[in-house]
């Protein structure tokens, strides 16, 4: 190639090269234009945008890009200067999850709890009085398993129960800042009474009155836990209000050395039922135990609380004992006993531990003492137990935390 060639290629590259900035440049007109005071092209695109635009201004909770997000609270959704007209919330995979616009068309939320360690979606639309969309989207994930803790309470939500029913919550968690958790806490009685918590361990927190519940009370239970750090890096995602029913008051005394059990509502005997307790080599707590949980029939073996023969089998597999009501968590239970014979009941104590009452097999029959006390019986009723010769069955072992003092009790909360 020519010098003279290469020039004008040069120059003819440059043009274009040129052509092409001018082209792409957001700026429009010329020098002279630009600096003539009149409207530029853009000034006029930008106006006219800006009279498209609309004025709703849509906010979104949590922030786009959260992690750690709370299950209870999140995905709330508002707009100022407008109107919401769709909302749709997905979960990572798709899978829509259902919400309610309100009535003023102001604001929305999810119908349905949210999940742990879940990635959701918002894509949301709005429109400001002049009928101009505005639209918002946002990506979140709610807390994980792994950074939360939930407490598990009894007894249930509206249940019905015995004047000895503590509140009762176990952690899945450990935790180290009682004092935030507990604050987070609240239970409270119609009745009036005090109510103390008391922490027997890291992951169980128990609260009760001094005095076992009023008859006819109702015992209000909330969990303010959402956000709250329980641990290190561990956080609460409760929001719950549970309410329960005190029901009749009856207490029942059991005597291992007549052998008699006196039922007592009100403090009056109702009823007196004999009994076979624990044997000499195999006594009976003392103390008070509450009713914890009723099987018409469930299964006993002997193997699963340590009374196993020789060849490391049961003492005892009973497939069907009846009328069971659980005392411990250890294995002390009140149940029928068909078995043995009538005549022990009121004369010796021969079993594990437990306290059997006179029944029939299938527990069908409901005339036996069995029958009539299980029917009589609510979960939180209180057994009395005395005279057996053994020590007093450990306050966390099952609900039996009215055998601290309340001075011991109240010395248990962290707060």
């Amino acid at each position: 190639m020519t010098n003279s060639k290469r020039r004008r290629g040069l120059a003819a590259a440059s043009a274009l090269l040129g052509g092409v900035l001018v082209l792409s440049a957001c700026s429009g007109g010329d020098d002279h234009a630009s600096g003539s005071g009149g409207d530029t092209s853009q000034a006029k695109v930008d106006e006219a945008a800006a009279k498209r635009t609309s004025e709703a201004q849509i906010s979104i909770t949590p922030k786009d890009g959260s992690n750690n997000a709370s299950i209870n609270n999140s995905a709330k959704v508002t707009v100022a200067k407008g109107t919401l007209t769709d909302v749709k919330m997905t979960t990572s995979d798709g899978t829509a999850v259902s919400g309610r616009i309100s009535a003023d068309g102001k604001s929305w939320k999810p119908s349905v709890q949210l999940e742990r360690a879940t990635t959701y979606r918002l894509a949301v639309t709005a429109k400001d009085s002049a009928g101009r969309a505005a639209h918002e989207n946002a990506s979140f994930t709610t807390v994980a398993p792994a950074h939360s803790f939930i407490g598990n309470f009894t007894p249930d939500n509206g249940a019905t129960v015995g004047v000895g029913m503590p509140v009762s919550i176990t952690f899945d968690k450990a935790i180290t800042n009682k004092a935030a958790v507990q604050k987070g806490i609240t239970v409270t009685s119609t009745s009036g009474q005090e109510i103390a918590c008391h922490w027997f361990n890291a992951q169980r927190m128990d609260c009760r009155p001094e005095e076992y519940w009023k008859e006819g009370s109702t015992v209000t239970l909330k969990l303010a836990l959402d956000g709250v750090e329980g641990a290190p890096g561990v956080y609460g995602v409760q929001q719950k209000t549970v309410t329960f029913h005190i029901g009749r008051n009856q207490v029942s005394y059991v005597d291992a050395k007549t052998k008699q059990m006196k039922v007592t509502q009100d403090g009056k005997v109702v009823k007196t039922i004999p009994i076979s307790a624990g044997s000499p080599q195999n006594k009976t707590y003392e103390g008070q135990m509450v009713i914890s949980e009723k099987f018409k029939e469930t299964r006993m073996n002997g193997a699963t609380v340590g009374f196993t023969d020789d060849d490391g089998k049961g003492e005892y597999d009973i497939k069907d004992v009846p009328h069971a009501m659980r005392l411990t968590t250890s294995g002390t239970f009140v149940h029928g006993n068909y078995w043995g014979a009538p005549s022990i009941f009121g004369n010796v104590n021969t079993s594990h531990g437990c306290v059997g009452l006179q029944d029939k097999k299938g527990a069908n029959d409901p005339n036996t003492p069995a029958a009539w006390f299980y029917e009589h019986s609510l979960i939180g009723d209180v057994v009395v137990v005395s005279h057996t010769g053994d020590k007093t069955v450990a306050p966390d072992n099952g609900l039996n935390g009215w055998n601290m003092s309340w001075s011991e009790w109240k010395a248990g909360s962290a707060v």
